[in-house]
């Protein structure tokens, strides 16, 4: 059995997790965690679970903050409506997150990459394990942003490019710019390099979404939506641009 805790410090949402849950006869829920103060208590004085779903906003403070004073090797799975921790989320143990509300599938998905993880018949070592959680967290699929009082889930795939503009980071769609809480350097470290890359210090572009690229008298990029200003390769990035496009 895969033994579960969650924290998480919204009754309704801790209620609808626990039924999710139960949907899967291989994890045991040992704990349902309230609060940072009751989880550092817990943390302290009992075995860690293999797997923990975690909020990340609670009422006395960030759920790092347990694990900060308690640290643990448990795997976690953060459940959160606000992206801007992303980031930190997927330094610390993280091998997922999920975004409230949390729907079913998403959760089988995230289950199924821990499960992913664990050896088989030992044929991976601790030192693989952690390198294979470091190369599988750093990919950022979907983001959430602000619409006035309203909250939209953008996938990473709907995005031409993200770029700088009075120091807010935007990322673009057919729809229109959303900003984000990111920064450039935030999003390079946790996006698929394998799509995105940074062309210069104002934008990072999606390959997916190239519509044309000009080589003369600089690469200059055209995408199938991107905002009103121009694209242009950085000349000492021309070099790994081209390799990048040639993987």
């Amino acid at each position: 059995m895969i033994r579960t805790v969650i924290i998480e410090d919204e009754k309704p949402a801790a209620r609808k997790l626990e039924r999710l849950l139960g949907l899967f006869t291989d994890l045991e829920l040992v704990k349902t965690v309230n609060s940072v103060e009751e989880g550092i208590a817990w943390f302290a004085e009992n075995q860690h679970p293999d797997l923990i779903f975690s909020d990340i906003v609670l009422g006395d403070g960030l759920s790092f903050d347990i694990f900060e004073k308690v640290p643990t090797k448990s795997f976690i799975i953060y459940t959160t409506a606000f992206d801007q921790y992303t980031l930190k989320a997927f330094k610390l143990n993280s091998i997922d997150y999920l975004l409230k509300p949390i729907m079913e599938e998403d959760l089988e998905n995230a289950i199924n990459k821990y499960k992913s993880f664990l050896p088989i018949e030992s044929s991976h070592n601790s030192h693989q394990v952690k390198e294979l959680i470091k190369n599988e967290r750093q990919r950022l699929s979907r983001i959430l942003v602000k619409i006035g009082y309203n909250l939209k889930i953008v996938q990473t795939d709907e995005v031409s490019c993200f770029f700088s503009e009075n120091k807010i980071v935007y990322l673009q769609t057919k729809e229109r710019p959303f900003p984000t809480d990111f920064t450039l350097d935030d999003l390079q470290e946790v996006l698929d390099d394998k799509k995105f890359f940074r062309v210069n210090r104002q934008f990072i572009i999606n390959s997916d979404h190239i519509k044309n690229i000009h080589t003369s008298p600089f690469f200059k990029v055209e995408l199938d939506f991107q905002p009103e200003e121009e694209i242009t390769v950085s000349r000492d990035r021309v070099k790994d641009f081209k390799d990048w496009l040639s993987r």
